[in-house]
């Protein structure tokens, strides 16, 4: 996933459309969030001329996602929604386009959208849910950053506000009315697996993890250690918080104490191009396993610098967030875990995926 650079907590308001209708539907209406930190603020009128365009249908995704709600269709219900994601990269803007595309098919809601500035900004996202809070949201759709934000959720729930988790559980709060997310732990088997077809035995494998501590992408390093077997050798696994600079740096030192190391898995995108950088610059030959499949990771995979990445799929997440969160609101059954699939992507099916 390539980072775009953004300061600050991002508390985006947006149309709630996609850039096909954004100068002329105007059923979604849209409220500002005032900013809490140092931020940028995109107003209405800026929207209607920069809105980005809403991310293609996963045509590869599994067809049996488990608990998938309803997509199509008004509902009796009407109000106000928050969705809140970590911060700027493609995966999560993909993610955002799809409500806003969500949106345009449901008129009697209004999303309002806000950003944190990184996998770990915390502070970001509480401020982002209060300020949601004090704006009167009969919902919160969020991509929590940490278990730091529970308070903070359990606080709006207290007020009758439903939330609903993307991408990240936090384990053991029954506050949360669902967890639409990717089954982490087997995208991380379906990843060890496929790095143990191109190993052979006693090969020496490192792992970039992503947040420590974060559920979701602790599962990823167990899924794939799981997937991996026996007979392999792990040599390092170094945190990254999911930044390129961070898994460059984490790839460098993987390279110089074993210099011979055959693999490095990466437990989300960004770490994963930074170790392919670092490779290239010692100029060296390892078997490289990703996990986001992002735009820059499905270049690489095409290019041959990277074996494969798991692939998500985040426009589903942000589509049945969004509807869970309605069918919440409105007093419908949701179920508890939304399963949005995974897949491997390879240089096979690479075009499947933008490659």
């Amino acid at each position: 996933m390539t980072r775009r650079t953004r300061a600050g907590l991002l508390l985006c308001l947006t149309l709630g459309i996609g850039a096909t209708a954004c100068s002329s539907d105007k059923k979604a209406a849209s409220t500002t969030v005032p900013p809490t930190t140092a931020a940028a603020v995109t107003t209405a009128a800026t929207a209607a001329t920069t809105a980005t365009t809403a991310a293609p249908p996963d045509t590869s995704a599994p067809a049996d996602t488990a608990g998938a709600p309803t997509t199509g269709g008004e509902s009796d219900a009407s109000g106000k929604i928050g969705f809140i994601t970590k911060f700027p990269v493609d995966f999560y803007d993909t993610m955002v386009d799809a409500a806003k595309a969500w949106n345009k098919d449901h008129s009697n809601v209004e999303l309002v959208f806000a950003q944190g500035s990184s996998g770990t900004d915390d502070e970001g996202e509480i401020s982002a849910i209060e300020s949601m809070v004090t704006q009167g949201v009969k919902a919160i759709v969020i991509t929590p950053t940490s278990p730091n934000v529970q308070d903070a959720l359990q606080k709006a729930v207290d007020k009758g506000i439903k939330v609903i988790l993307v991408d990240n559980d936090i384990p053991g709060w029954d506050g949360k009315t669902a967890l639409v997310a990717t089954d982490n732990l087997a995208g991380g088997v379906l990843a060890g697996k496929f790095m143990a077809t191109q190993l052979k035995p006693g090969d020496t494998v490192a792992v970039l993890k992503g947040v420590a501590g974060a559920p979701s992408l602790e599962d990823r390093v167990t899924g794939f250690l799981t997937g991996l077997g026996d007979g392999f050798k792990i040599v390092a696994t170094l945190p990254t918080d999911c930044d390129q600079t961070k898994g460059l740096n984490a790839a460098q030192d993987i390279l110089t104490a074993n210099p011979d190391v055959t693999a490095i898995y990466g437990a989300c995108g960004p770490p994963i191009l930074g170790a392919i950088q670092a490779i290239s610059d010692a100029g060296k030959t390892v078997k490289t396993v990703g996990f986001d499949a992002g735009p820059d990771e499905v270049k690489a995979i095409v290019a041959g610098d990277e074996l494969a990445s798991v692939a998500q799929f985040p426009a589903k997440m942000g589509e049945f967030g969004a509807q869970a969160a309605l069918d919440a609101i409105s007093g419908k059954t949701v179920e508890p875990n939304i399963d949005t699939g995974t897949a491997i992507v390879t240089k096979d099916n690479a075009g499947d995926f933008g490659g």
